[in-house]
């Protein structure tokens, strides 16, 4: 897997039709097509930041994203 940017991220997240999530009562992040009733939809702002604040990074392999600790 290779780490992508936000802005990458981005990208493949609109041509997928997901969105940046928040577990809701955490501070878990990932990425939704917003149908699930566990999540908040959040702005990319706030998913970006939560990333730097809790030292993650997205990876990228084939077209699917992960979020995990950055390399």
């Amino acid at each position: 897997m290779e780490q992508i940017s936000v802005a990458k991220a981005k990208d493949i997240a609109k041509k997928k039709g997901l969105k940046p999530g928040r577990v809701k009562g955490t501070d878990g992040i990932q990425f939704t097509k917003g149908s699930n009733d566990r999540l908040d939809i959040i702005q990319w702002d706030e998913f970006e930041k939560t990333l730097n604040a809790r030292g993650l990074a997205i990876f990228e392999s084939g077209g699917w994203m992960k979020i995990m600790k950055k390399a």
